[in-house]
């Protein structure tokens, strides 16, 4: 072959975008989708199941992520979120505390948000391969193979967004798969007389319950708990029965409730340690970088940010062509803003899921809390963003 020749393929090849493969189709996932998809990138989405799905998430947005999602076509208003703009907080025997939210927030299911957020990532030309599993991630000579239960594919870059736990994680040695963690979340959708502006945050023995409302006329109920409680009672409802409902509040919840569903989603071993943003190359967004503890209500709006930096830093990096330099530049750089942006965030959430999972420290904080309204709106704020 032609040595000018060769060259000339090369420096093409360099001047064209990178094409991405995001593993995960949840929010995180799909934000980085439609921002790339959006700046012309060759994106390719794989997700385990088919939208519209149900997932395991507080579904309590802080609007700090509203400029963002309304400047990129998402309008939550328009499916009829709720707008939330006040917080209690209840100790396992009753004790309240009581806040107004100054940035506010809005209460949508995942399965609308996901599903909207699939709907226009699609319509930029962004691909998914849907009840698709990935097996396995490899980085060879400046090149991803990934490996699905289909077929091998390549890519120039990969963004994990497979959420809180995952085969893959174990695959790549991540030290967080191997704490076991002893907490497991519950979600349930629910009818009931409550106010449509409130978030309620009950705590009970060993985790903590959080209500509020989305579309329609639909409640989200989500719990976080103790895995040492539904191996003593052997089922969810004789938890909850024994459990939670030991908290007043929860109480009457459960009992006057309308559950719309015949059975809760679940998801277990949810892991509050800390994890790295980048992993043999991998790009890592959303909850597979860092997971906020549920009861900061941040969850998503830090999935949505992250996913938004990320994109951002690719098409700054890689809108001319991918290289090597480029390849370390970029990591370097998203991983100082990631850092910069969530790590003190994540670690005041793992220090308040510590302090709330102790009865008596819970009846003693919110006691206390409630005397101190500026302490509480300190703490509040240390675990949101500002708007972007």
């Amino acid at each position: 072959m032609d040595v000018g020749f060769q060259v000339a393929n090369h420096y093409l090849q360099m001047s064209k975008k990178p094409n991405i493969l995001i593993i995960g189709g949840g929010l995180a996932g799909l934000i980085c989708a439609i921002q790339l998809g959006k700046a012309g990138f060759e994106v390719k989405v794989i997700e385990r199941k088919n939208y519209p799905f149900h997932r395991v998430c507080g579904e309590y947005v802080s609007n700090e992520v509203l400029p963002f999602l309304q400047s990129i076509g998402l309008n939550p208003e328009n499916w009829g979120a709720a707008k939330i703009s006040k917080l209690k907080v209840t100790s396992p025997q009753g004790k309240q505390l009581e806040n107004d939210l100054d940035l506010g927030a809005f209460g949508i299911s995942r399965y609308r948000l996901d599903w909207e957020c699939f709907q226009l990532a699609r319509s930029l030309g962004v691909k998914f391969l849907l009840e698709t599993k990935v097996l396995d991630v490899q980085f060879l000579e400046e090149q991803f193979q990934v490996s699905t239960s289909h077929e091998t594919l390549t890519a120039d870059l990969v963004i994990g967004s497979f959420g809180k736990r995952s085969n893959l994680d174990q695959k790549l040695k991540r030290k967080f798969f191997y704490q076991r963690s002893p907490y497991m979340g519950v979600k349930y959708h629910i009818k009931t007389d409550f106010p449509e502006d409130l978030i309620q945050l009950d705590n009970f023995e060993g985790g903590y319950c959080g209500m509020s409302k989305i579309e329609d006329d639909l409640y989200c109920l989500c719990y976080l708990t103790e895995n040492k409680h539904l191996k003593s009672f052997g089922t969810i409802t004789e938890m909850e029965e024994n459990v939670l409902q030991k908290n007043p509040h929860l109480k009457k919840i459960f009992n006057e409730a309308e559950f719309v569903w015949d059975k809760p989603e679940t998801i277990n071993e949810i892991s509050f340690e800390q994890k790295s943003p980048i992993e043999n190359h991998i790009l890592m967004c959303g909850d597979s970088a860092g997971m906020i503890a549920p009861l900061c209500g941040n969850g998503m709006a830090m999935a949505i940010h992250s996913a938004k930096i990320l994109a951002d830093e690719i098409i700054n990096f890689m809108s001319d062509g991918i290289s090597k330099a480029k390849r370390v530049q970029l990591e370097n750089r998203y991983h100082d803003l990631w850092y910069k942006e969530f790590a003190l965030r994540l670690k005041i959430g793992r220090g308040l899921q510590n302090f709330f999972g102790n009865k008596l420290m819970t009846n003693a904080a919110i006691a206390l809390l409630a005397q101190f309204p500026p302490v509480s709106n300190f703490i509040i704020k240390k675990t949101h963003g500002k708007a972007f």
